[in-house]
């Protein structure tokens, strides 16, 4: 009796064992052994090419228009999906298009560099597209000098003398 038991519970758990191999799948990124085909994602051809990748605003004086614009161009054969713009910071705020680049069109990225802030620029805007490039970065650069410093109190004008009393 105690070998029937045995050999039941064995049984048993054999069949548990095949039914948990049965649950693995061939997709599951395992290697089972067997050759496996990679899938990659097909290479885009659009391709985008700008007519400048760093801006330089030279010398500016504080509270100037700090706008600047990319103009670039899809020289591939598909059409070109901008699908990020981000600045390196805050200060620095890009606009890129939303619609796809026809191949063979032209489009623009705008940026926007708070010049309220004294000293040196040197910040980028990533640009992420299904371009054979893919991510790239622009640049801007330059250096903001403080405005004047403006009086808080007019000067005041020599004095004519003492008020002449009227009779």
């Amino acid at each position: 009796m105690k070998k029937l038991i045995y050999t039941l519970g064995f049984v048993a758990f054999l069949s548990t064992l095949s039914i948990a191999q049965d649950t693995h799948s061939a997709n599951d990124g395992h290697n089972h052994g067997a050759a496996t085909t990679a899938t990659t994602a097909p290479v885009s051809t659009a391709e985008i090419k700008f007519e400048k990748m760093v801006h330089d605003y030279g010398e500016i004086k504080q509270g100037d228009n700090g706008e600047c614009v990319f103009k670039f161009k899809n020289v591939g054969k598909e059409p070109l999906i901008i699908t990020m713009c981000q600045g390196s910071c805050g200060c620095t705020v890009p606009q890129c298009p939303k619609d796809p680049i026809l191949p063979g069109k032209s489009g623009e990225i705008k940026v926007k560099y708070d010049s309220n802030r004294v000293g040196p620029i040197s910040k980028s805007v990533s640009v992420q597209s299904n371009s054979k490039t893919g991510t790239q970065t622009l640049q801007i650069k330059g250096n903001i000098s403080a405005k004047p410093v403006e009086e808080a109190f007019p000067t005041n004008s020599p004095s004519q003398g003492a008020p002449l009393e009227k009779k």
